[in-house]
C-alpha cells in the first residue's frame, strides 16, 4: 500500500460514521476510481490493522463490507483481489467475450439452460415469428477471470441454433461461422433489483441493483434473429455513449450567418 492510499484509508476522528464504515467507503472508492484495478490485491486484515492503527474487528468489518459488495473475489490460498470492471460502449456491437478479450481478462459461462421450445408471446413479436414456431433458448451465468458478471438469456429462430449444445462460449462466433452474423441491435436499459434466484447466482445480495438490458439483433438482410434479455451487476458494469450536437450546431451557425 503507498502512502497516498493509506492516508487516504486512515479513518477520521472527526467523522462521526464508525471507523470500519469510512474505510471501507474510501477502500470503495479507490476501486470505483479505478486507483485500484481488477486483479489487485486487496490488503489484508492483518495489514489494516497494522498500518491504520484499528482493531482487528473495524478491520474484518470493513472487508466484509467491500466483500458484500460485490467489489472483491477471493482466491483461495492466494488473497483477495478487486473484481473486474467492464465498461461497454453503446456505440459498438459485440459480445460478453469479444469485450473481455479486449481487456485481457478470461471469460467464462456456467450453463443454466439450453433447449428448444414453442415461442412465447414476447418470442414471437421481437424476433417477427409465426405462431407455433419453435425457438432455441440458452441461459447461462457470465463470469469475468472468475467472478460472476452477468446472467444472459438469449433466444433465436431454431433454424439458427437447431442443436443448442453446439454453442461453447460466444454466441455470436456461432452466428458468424454459420454465415449468419448479427450486424447491428436495438438495446434498452433499465434499473431492476435482483431477485433471491438472481442474488445467489451473482453472489450480491437480493435487491440489489442490477442493470437490466434486452438487445434485440439483426441480420444483414434485416430480419431478427436474436432476442437476449441480460442482467448485469451495476457494481462491476458501466455502459458508455458517446454523444455529438454535430446537427444542432450547425443549424446554429447557419441561423447566425
Amino acid at each position: 500500500m503507498t502512502p497516498t492510499e493509506l492516508k487516504h484509508l486512515r479513518p477520521s476522528e472527526i467523522d462521526p460514521a464508525p471507523k470500519y464504515l469510512q474505510i471501507a467507503r474510501k477502500m470503495s472508492e479507490l476501486i470505483s476510481s479505478k486507483a485500484w484495478p481488477a486483479d489487485h490485491g486487496l490488503p489484508s486484515e492483518r495489514q489494516l490493522v497494522e498500518l491504520l492503527d484499528v482493531s482487528r474487528v473495524t478491520a474484518r468489518r470493513a472487508l466484509k463490507v467491500v466483500s458484500e459488495k460485490g467489489l472483491v473475489i477471493r482466491k483461495p490460498g492466494s488473497g483477495t483481489y478487486i473484481a473486474p470492471h467492464l465498461e461497454q460502449p453503446l456505440s459498438r456491437l459485440s459480445s460478453f467475450s469479444e469485450e473481455l478479450r479486449l481487456r485481457g481478462l478470461a471469460s467464462s459461462s456456467t450453463w443454466l439452460q439450453r433447449d428448444i421450445a414453442v415461442a412465447n408471446a414476447q418470442e414471437l413479436v421481437s424476433l417477427g415469428l409465426s405462431p407455433g414456431a419453435r425457438v432455441t433458448r440458452l441461459k447461462r451465468l457470465r463470469r469475468a477471470d472468475e467472478s460472476p458478471m452477468a446472467i444472459e438469456y438469449s433466444r433465436l429462430p431454431e433454424a439458427l441454433v437447431p442443436t443448442p449444445t453446439a454453442i461453447e462460449q460466444s454466441l455470436y462466433s456461432y452466428l458468424d461461422h454459420g454465415g449468419t452474423p448479427v450486424i447491428r441491435a436495438l438495446q434498452k436499459l433499465t434499473a431492476v433489483n435482483a431477485t433471491a434466484d438472481q442474488a445467489q447466482l451473482l453472489e450480491i445480495a437480493k435487491g440489489t441493483a442490477l442493470i437490466y438490458v434486452t438487445r434485440v439483433g439483426y441480420s444483414m438482410e434485416g430480419r431478427a434473429i436474436e432476442l437476449t434479455d441480460s442482467y448485469c451487476r451495476a457494481d462491476v458494469y458501466e455502459f458508455v455513449a458517446e454523444l455529438t450536437r454535430a446537427s444542432s450546431v450547425s443549424v446554429a451557425a447557419g441561423e447566425s450567418r
